[in-house]
């Protein structure tokens, strides 16, 4: 549970009248904490009387942690059909780490930096222990006999921004100095340095994961939600309405 508190940092940036805002940071195959963040985040909003409650998740599914299919799953089906979620939407953008997956089904070749940066975890998930995680063919077709095709359909027509009031969502942050309506796609999943050092207002407060840092990060501009959880055993939220905001925690 947690206690909204007024926005220090942009007192202008609101969240759209009757709703409750949840933004949920990289998952990477956490299919543990992801449950138990779902359940943090059913347990606050009882505490709410907005009726539209909307969670963002940002990107980077995969990878890293033993559960990429189970994540997908879960995410792909979108609030369960019960009471509890009644309510609520689910909006799930495109992390770079989808994107590397969905690169490597095309191309073999791209496989050697994904598989580097936790893509073995994911051909395991989909496909089984491999045996040879040099033979870039054979975990290619491995791969393409795993992975279900509504899940390969679901990745490929994820969106990579997402606007809600005076936030916006991507999963890496923007390129400074263009309008967020003209924001390059790799920019929005790949983007790092330009971004995090930059004090520039984008015309939104951007939230985003990708960059790992062991607590949330709040600047004029921008807030970033990745806590590494495949590795800190800790999934963050951001929790906002009206124009207060919090964090919750798996």
């Amino acid at each position: 549970m947690i206690e909204l508190s007024a926005n220090a940092f942009r007192p202008t940036a609101l969240v759209p009248a009757g709703t409750r805002l949840y933004a949920v940071g990289d998952i990477h195959g956490r299919k543990d904490l992801l449950d138990r963040l779902l359940g943090a985040i059913l347990r606050d909003a009882v505490r709410s009387r907005a009726r539209r409650r909307v969670v963002v998740f940002l990107g980077d599914y995969i990878d890293r942690g033993p559960h990429s299919r189970e994540v997908v799953e879960t995410l792909r089906q979108g609030p369960p059909n019960e009471p509890r979620w009644s309510g609520f939407s689910w909006v799930c953008l495109r992390g770079n780490h989808e994107e590397a997956l969905l690169r490597f089904l095309a191309d073999a070749l791209a496989g050697p930096t994904w598989l580097a940066n936790g893509g073995m975890a994911a051909i395991d998930s989909y496909a089984g222990p491999q045996r040879d995680a040099h033979d870039l063919l054979s975990l290619q077709e491995a791969l393409q006999r795993g992975l279900p095709g509504e899940h390969r359909s679901w990745l490929e027509s994820l969106p990579h921004s997402h606007a809600e009031g005076d936030y916006f969502f991507a999963h890496a942050g923007v390129r400074p100095g263009v309008p967020l309506h003209r924001q390059d796609p790799m920019d929005l999943m790949w983007i790092r340095r330009e971004f995090l050092d930059s004090a520039a207002e984008f015309g939104k407060v951007v939230v985003h994961g990708h960059t790992v840092t062991d607590q949330p990060v709040q600047r004029h501009n921008r807030i970033g939600i990745d806590t590494g959880a495949y590795r800190s055993g800790r999934l963050t939220a951001l929790v906002a309405e009206g124009a207060e905001r919090g964090f919750l925690s798996s």
